[in-house]
C-alpha cells in the first residue's frame, strides 16, 4: 500500500504542511510518473493558487512528468541523475551564412564543468556552486541547472545537479527549494510516530483516504496552534512527540481538578500546573 503526498512548504518558518495524500493507483495500463502527473492535474488550481513551483525528487525528472507540468503553467524543481545528458548552449554570434544557427557546443563533462559557460554562485567549506542555462537531452527542453560540488572528509567531492524548468529563477533559490523539500519527510514520520498514520484496519478506498489525511492533517493543526503561535525567535524545534504530551496531561489534569475540586487558576496553582504540563516534554 503506497499514497502520494502533496504538501506545501513553508519557507520562512522552515517546515512542510500537509495538503493531501492520495492512494496510488494499482493499473498497468498508466506508468506512475502519468499517475502522479494526472494527480498534480487534478488539483492545479489549488496548487497554483499557492505557488506555480514544484518541488519533487530525483525520480520525477522525467520527459513525460516534466512536459505535463510545463503545460499546467507550472515549474518543476528538482536533482538530475549524476550522469545527465547536458549540452552547453552556443554563444557564437550570427554569421549571415545560410543554414540553421549552431545551437550547443559540446557535452558538458559534469565533473570537469567549462567556468566560460558557467556562473559562479558561491563557495564555502562544504560547497562550491555555479549554475548556467543549458540543454537538457532526455528532458527536450533549455533548463537552468545548478551545479554543486560538495567536498568530503575523505577528499572525494561529490557532484549533484539540480534545476529549475524556470529558466529565470535565481540559483539560490532552487537549491533553498530542493532542500527545503525534506521538510515534508518529518510529516511522514510524525504521522507513523504519534498519530496512527499505519494504523488503519480499514479496506475501502474512502475510509483510507479519510485515515491518511486525518492523520497527517492532525499534525498541521498541532503545528499551527503549539508551533506557529509562538514568535520565530522564541520557539524551539517542533516536536509533535512534546505536544501529545502535553496535551495528554491536561487531559489528566483536568481530570484531577473537576474530581477533587481544585481550583487550577489561582495565583499558588498556577506555577505547580504549569510544571505538571510540561512533565515529560522533552524541553522540560
Amino acid at each position: 500500500m503506497e499514497i502520494g503526498g502533496l504538501a506545501a512548504i513553508d519557507i520562512d518558518n522552515h517546515t512542510a504542511f500537509h495538503l493531501e495524500a492520495v492512494q496510488t493507483i494499482n493499473s498497468d495500463d498508466q506508468s506512475l510518473s502519468d499517475w502522479y502527473a494526472e494527480v498534480i492535474s487534478e488539483r492545479k488550481d489549488t496548487l497554483k493558487s499557492i505557488s506555480k513551483y514544484l518541488v519533487a525528487d530525483a525520480w520525477f525528472s522525467k520527459k513525460s512528468f516534466v512536459d505535463k507540468i510545463i503545460s499546467l503553467d507550472m515549474h518543476l524543481v528538482s536533482r538530475l541523475r549524476d550522469d545527465a545528458d547536458l549540452r552547453y548552449l552556443s554563444k557564437a554570434p550570427l554569421t549571415g551564412k545560410r543554414g540553421r544557427p549552431r545551437k550547443y557546443t559540446g557535452k558538458i563533462d559534469t565533473s570537469n564543468i567549462d567556468q566560460d559557460y558557467f556562473t559562479f554562485i558561491s563557495e564555502d567549506k562544504e560547497s562550491l556552486i555555479y549554475a548556467t542555462e543549458v540543454y537538457s537531452k532526455a528532458l527536450k527542453r533549455n533548463i537552468l541547472v545548478v551545479h554543486v560540488t560538495y567536498s568530503k572528509a575523505n577528499g572525494k567531492d561529490a557532484r549533484k545537479l539540480y534545476f529549475s524548468t524556470d529558466i529565470s529563477m535565481d540559483p539560490g533559490d532552487v537549491l533553498l527549494y530542493y532542500h527545503s523539500r525534506f521538510q515534508i519527510e518529518f510529516l511522514y514520520r510524525d504521522g507513523k510516530q504519534h498519530t496512527g498514520l499505519n494504523d488503519s484496519q480499514a479496506r475501502s478506498e474512502n475510509k483510507l483516504h479519510f485515515q491518511f489525511n486525518a492523520s497527517l492533517t492532525s499534525i498541521n493543526i498541532a503545528k499551527a496552534i503549539h508551533w506557529l503561535s509562538i514568535p520565530k525567535k522564541e520557539r524551539g524545534a517542533f516536536s509533535m512527540a512534546d505536544i501529545k504530551t502535553m496535551n495528554h496531561n491536561i487531559l489528566m489534569l483536568n481530570r484531577f481538578f473537576d474530581v477533587f475540586g481544585i481550583y487550577p487558576y489561582s495565583a499558588k496553582n498556577n506555577k505547580y500546573v504549569r510544571e505538571l504540563i510540561l512533565y515529560g516534554t522533552m524541553a522540560a
